[in-house]
Parts: C-alpha cells; structure tokens; sequence
C-alpha cells in the first residue's frame, strides 16, 4: 500500500541487497544516489572542453568581412571569456554600424555559415583527457552535465557535434542574448530548472571553465567553480579570482572526477 516501507528483497546471484521504491527495482547503492542531492555542472567550451585552433574567431572574420567589409576586426578585441554577442556589440560600434537587431542577426547568420567549414580546415584539438572525464562524470546519476559559454546556441552545438561531444549535453546558457556572462549564469540556472523540472540555484551547481569570467559568473550565481589552465589564461593569473579548486589541465581524470565530486 501507499506510504507502507517498502520490504527488502532477496535474490540468490547477486551479493548485495535489492530494494522496491515504488514500482522500481533498485540496488542498495543506487539507493545512495537517490538520497544525494541532484547537482549540474555547466561546463565552458572553447578552452575548457576544447581547441578549435582559430576556428570560431577565422569564421567570424569572414563574416565580418563579407557582410560589412570589415577588415582585422579583431584587433585590440578581447575574446576570452565573453559572450558572441558582446564581443558582435563592440566589433559593430568600432566601426561605426549601427548596433541594431538586424546588424546583430545578419553577422550571426553568416558567422554560423562559415564556421562549420572553417572548423574542418582548423588543426583543433580535444583537451587533454575531456571524453573521459564526461564519461566519468556522466556515470553519476546525481549529476546533471550542462553549459555555460558565451558562445551562440547554435555555434555552441556546431563545435560539440564537430567534436563528438554533444551527446553528453542537452541544455545550458549561451551568449545570443547577453553581452555579459553573468547574465548568461543566470539564464543558464533558469535553463537547468526549466529541464530538469524543479528549482536549481547556485548552491546545487558547479561552473567549470578557463577564465576569470567563469570564475566571476560561478561567484555570481553562488556556484562553485573548479578553473582550469588550458585556455589563454595561466593559472597565476586565474589563481587570484578565487576559484575553489584550479588545475593545470585535465589528464588525471580519477583525481580530477574525485576532486569535483568533492567540491561539488
């Protein structure tokens, strides 16, 4: 009946213990999981997860440049860390377009036209050991695999799918609507819980990343972070922003699962 302790069953073979919780057949070590609090971790891409050796930034160029005839428009443009559509608002008014929703969807566009063929003619690269963390990860049924980049929604998928890595990732913020990252924390939060069905904030997550910004959103939202030193950024200098645990890379990835759980 309802609301009656569910009996522990017995089954010869097998040298734990089974439970029935509801109609579901369960082993005393998936009950643990249960009763652990569900937490997501939203992953960063670019210099996290991956290396597009140029790629994203080569595609924007040629957009930039067919579309407005705007040459070396990244000079004294700094990318690291922010979102495409900061990174679109500053390009545009340094060279006098009008930041308008048309300008903005016209470079977009055609950025996300060139960028699948100039990801096949990049020399990119998986970051040391990143398919074995997620399969790690993604072995923990209290943990939610999600993302944080400043990158568009569907430039964010192009580069996953280039990779093989999109399969571990359903959901997450990006960088369409926000020209700053925090801002996109937060839609990523509302993202999580829209998914997931129930009320996610910063206490039940994790951002992982390569940048101060990713340090600074995580604290933003009341995250955790775990900072890693594979992108632009030395760990020197990602050290000051606090993060609660920094690594130069990924490549002990038993150490790395265990030292997340830990901070998560």
């Amino acid at each position: 009946m309802a609301g009656e302790k569910p009996e522990p069953q017995e089954f010869s073979g097998f040298s734990g213990s089974f439970a029935l919780i509801g109609r579901k057949l369960v082993t005393t070590s998936r009950q643990n999981s249960l009763i652990m609090a569900e937490k997501v971790i939203f992953f960063d891409i670019d210099g996290t997860l991956l290396n597009t050796g140029g790629a994203g930034q080569r595609a924007m160029e040629r957009a930039l440049n067919e579309e407005f005839r705007i040459e070396f428009p990244f000079q004294g443009v700094l990318t690291a860390g922010r979102t495409d559509r900061g990174i679109t608002e500053e390009i545009l008014e340094r060279h006098s377009f009008d930041n308008t929703p048309e300008n903005r969807t016209r470079f977009r566009d055609a950025y996300l036209d060139q960028l699948p063929g100039s990801l096949q003619d990049s020399p990119g690269l998986l970051l040391p050991r990143i398919r074995e963390l997620l399969e790690q990860l993604a072995t923990h049924s209290h943990v939610t695999l999600s993302l944080l980049t400043g990158n568009y929604a569907e430039g964010a998928w192009i580069k996953l799918r280039h990779y093989e890595l999109d399969h571990f990732f359903q959901f997450g913020g990006f960088g369409d609507h926000n020209a700053h990252r925090n801002d996109v924390a937060q839609a990523a939060i509302a993202a999580a819980s829209a998914q997931l069905n129930r009320t996610v904030d910063g206490a039940d997550a994790m951002v992982i990343g390569d940048t101060p910004a990713d340090i600074q959103c995580a604290h933003a939202i009341g995250a955790k972070c775990v900072a890693v030193a594979t992108g632009v950024y030395s760990s020197s200098e990602l050290e000051p922003h606090n993060p609660d645990h920094l690594f130069e890379d990924f490549a002990d990835t038993d150490q790395v699962v265990n030292r997340i759980l830990a901070v998560l």
